[in-house]
């Protein structure tokens, strides 16, 4: 399964309300954190909102938590 490896490079501060809401439902609260997400259509329109504040990395692989199902 295709993953996300999402890092937050630049703060929400001075941004839009939605744009910190958006970061906070990734999982992402400090810069330079990195969180892992399935490639979904959900998760790519979030990142596609906050783009200019993550960088985006796609990897082969699975969550830490195990298997979805």
């Amino acid at each position: 399964m295709t993953m996300l490896r999402i890092t937050q490079v630049r703060s929400s501060v001075s941004r839009p309300k939605d744009q910190g809401r958006t970061l906070r439902a990734l999982g992402l609260k400090k810069i330079r954190q990195t969180v892992e997400h399935p490639d979904r259509p959900e998760i790519r329109g979030m990142v596609n909102k906050v783009i200019h504040l993550v960088q985006v990395e796609e990897f082969e692989g699975t969550s830490k938590k195990g298997a979805e199902g």
